[in-house]
C-alpha cells in the first residue's frame, strides 16, 4: 500500500514558501536595518517574538503548541542586552556566510568559530560555552521567520529508521537513492535537516511506529517487523530530536498513521507529548515539527490489568518521576483528556512505573505481538 499524499497542495505551497524567503536576503535586511538605525543616531535594534512560558499558547484548532504575540526588542544601547545583541549579529553574520557560499557546519561548528577573544586588551570571548549560542540561534530563527536548516546549520544525527520507503538524497551535486529496507541491522540515520536536498519517494507503509528506546528498535528490526507489519520504524533514541520530529511530521502529511511506543513514566509520555503538541522550547516551529494525528499505543499503566506478568515488573517512581507526571496533569492540552489524566494519577497514586523492555518478559517476540494487536484493535490514547 502506497502512503497517501495528505494534502498535496498544503505540503507544496510550504515547500515552495521556504523556498522563496531566501534567507541570505532577510539577513541583509536586518543588517540593513540596524546600520540604519545607527546613521540616523538611533540606537540599532531588532525585535523578535517573546520565547518565554508566558508567550506559549495551545493552538486548539491544529492541536499544537505555538508563540503568542507578545514581542520584545533586543537594543545594543542597553546594557542588559549589549551583550546578547553583538553575540546574535555575530551569529547572523557567519550564517550569512554560509548561505552565500552554500556551505553548512553544525551548530557545534558554529561555537567554535565565534569562541574567539573580543579583543587584546579585552579578557572575554564572543562565546565561551555552547549554552549561550544555541538560544541565540533560535532567538535569530524567529526574529527571521526562518529555520536553522535554511541559515545552513545542522545538528547532530540522532534517531533511526527502517522500513519500504526509499530516499533521494542530493548531496554533493550527486543524487543519491538509499533504500531503506535494505539498510541492516544499523538502519537509515536520521539527518537534523530532511527537508532541504531530501526527498522521500516510494513510501510503501500502512503506518509508522515510533520506539522511544534504540534496544527496542534493534530488537524489533532483527524480527523484520518492519516488513511483516509494512510499516516504517523509527527510533529517536530517547527524546526525539528536532529533524526526527521534522520527519514524522512528514510521514503524516502524506496520509500514514503514526503511533508511539514508550515507557510507561512521565518521561517516556513525555516524549509522546513533543511528538504530538510540540514542546515549549520549539514551540515558534510547533507548526512544521507537531504531529496531531499521532495517537499513543503504550506502555500504559493499564496494560497492568491487561498483562498479568507486568506487575511483577514494575518499578518504583522516584519523588522527581512522580512531579515530573503532576506536573504534565497541569498542562491543558494533556489535561483535556479523560484518558490521560487516568493514566497520570493511578501512576502518581501508585507510585509504580514501567519500562517498555518489560514487554520481553514471557519471550523476545512478545512486544511484536503487543504492538501489533494494539494497533489491530485501536487500543490506543489520543
Amino acid at each position: 500500500m502506497t502512503a497517501k499524499s495528505g494534502n498535496p497542495q498544503k505540503a507544496k505551497s510550504h515547500d515552495s514558501a521556504v523556498k522563496s524567503l531566501l534567507p541570505d536576503k532577510k539577513i541583509e535586511e536586518m543588517g540593513t536595518a540596524i546600520v540604519r538605525d545607527i546613521n540616523i543616531g538611533k540606537p540599532p535594534k531588532f525585535t523578535t517574538l517573546t520565547r518565554t512560558r508566558s508567550n506559549v499558547v495551545f493552538d486548539q484548532e491544529n492541536g499544537y503548541l505555538k508563540l503568542g504575540d507578545s514581542t520584545e526588542e533586543r537594543t545594543f544601547t542597553n546594557v542588559s542586552q549589549s551583550k546578547r545583541f553583538m553575540q546574535t549579529i555575530a551569529i547572523a553574520s557567519k550564517c550569512h556566510r554560509f548561505v552565500k557560499e552554500n556551505l553548512h557546519t553544525t551548530i557545534r561548528g558554529l561555537f567554535y568559530q565565534l569562541k574567539f577573544s573580543l579583543g587584546e586588551d579585552i579578557d572575554e570571548n564572543v562565546f565561551s560555552e555552547q549554552a549561550e549560542s544555541n538560544p541565540l540561534i533560535e532567538d535569530l530563527e524567529v526574529s527571521l521567520g526562518l529555520k536553522r536548516e535554511e541559515l545552513n546549520l545542522n545538528a547532530n544525527r540522532k534517531g533511526v529508521l527502517a522500513g519500504n520507503v526509499k530516499i533521494i538524497d542530493t548531496f554533493g551535486n550527486e543524487k543519491i537513492e538509499i533504500d531503506c529496507s535494505k539498510q541492516g541491522r544499523s538502519g537509515w540515520a536520521i539527518p537534523s535537516d530532511v527537508d532541504n536536498d531530501i526527498e522521500f519517494v516510494n513510501v510503501k507503509a500502512k503506518y509508522v511506529i515510533v520506539v522511544e528506546k534504540d534496544a527496542l528498535w534493534q530488537r524489533l528490526n532483527e524480527d523484520l517487523f518492519w516488513k511483516k507489519e509494512n510499516c516504517i520504524l523509527i527510533t529517536p533514541q530517547g527524546q526525539a530530536a528536532r529533524g526526527t520530529r521534522r520527519l514524522i511530521r512528514k510521514l503524516s502529511d502524506m496520509g500514514l498513521p503514526v503511533y508511539v511506543f514508550t515507557d510507561s513514566d512521565a518521561w517516556g509520555w513525555y516524549i509522546y507529548w513533543t511528538i504530538k503538541t510540540g514542546s515549549i522550547n520549539l514551540a515558534y516551529i510547533g507548526s512544521d515539527v507537531a504531529t496531531p494525528s499521532a495517537r499513543f499505543l503504550g506502555v500504559t499503566m493499564s496494560d497492568l490489568d491487561k498483562y498479568d506478568f507486568l506487575n511483577k515488573l514494575t518499578i518504583n517512581a522516584s519523588e522527581v518521576d512522580l512531579k515530573r507526571a503532576q506536573e504534565m496533569l497541569d498542562y491543558e492540552w494533556i489535561r483535556k483528556h479523560k484518558e490521560w489524566q487516568v493514566e497520570l494519577e493511578r501512576m502518581i497514586k501508585s507510585k509504580k512505573k514501567l519500562e517498555q523492555d518489560a514487554l520481553q518478559g514471557p519471550r523476545l517476540t512478545f512486544v511484536d505481538d503487543y504492538i501489533s494487536e494494539k494497533i489491530k484493535n485501536k487500543e490506543y490514547l489520543p
